[in-house]
Formats: structure tokens, sequence, C-alpha cells
């Protein structure tokens, strides 16, 4: 089972449409608010550089944005 995790904010479309393919998939994962969470934000910007949601690690994979083929890829669903 693969480790997910995604650095996300309430109002964002694109984090928004990463859950609902987790969930579509019954894909668990952790879900960081980084809107509200200081110390997750600056984790976040350490891992990617950037200020920009979603941040979505999968295992030791990291994708910046609602990159959904790349996404599937590192789960390895269609």
């Amino acid at each position: 089972m693969k480790k997910v995790v995604i650095y996300s904010t309430p109002t964002c479309v694109y984090c928004n449409a990463a859950k609902d393919l987790f969930n579509a998939h019954n894909i668990s994962y952790t879900e960081h608010n980084v809107a509200s969470d200081l110390e997750k934000r600056r984790e976040m910007m350490d891992k990617s550089g950037q200020m920009g949601v979603p941040v979505i690690t999968i295992d030791d994979e990291l994708i910046v944005g609602y990159n959904q083929p790349k996404i599937a890829a590192a789960l390895g669903i269609n």
C-alpha cells in the first residue's frame, strides 16, 4: 500500500479533484491544510520549493499540481 500525502487548502479546486480521485479509487491519504497549519506549509515549501497547492507525495515521488496522469501512474490506477 502506497503512502499518499496531500498538502492542500479548502478552496483549491485542484486539491479537491485530487482527493476525489483518491476517494474514487479507495486510496487512503493524509491531508494537511496548509491554509491553517503553518508548520505543514513550511514543510510543503521545503519539499516543493513553492507555495502552490496541491503538493502530493506518493511514497517518495513528489507531484506538484493536479497532474492526473502522473498521479494515476504513481498509484498504479487508470
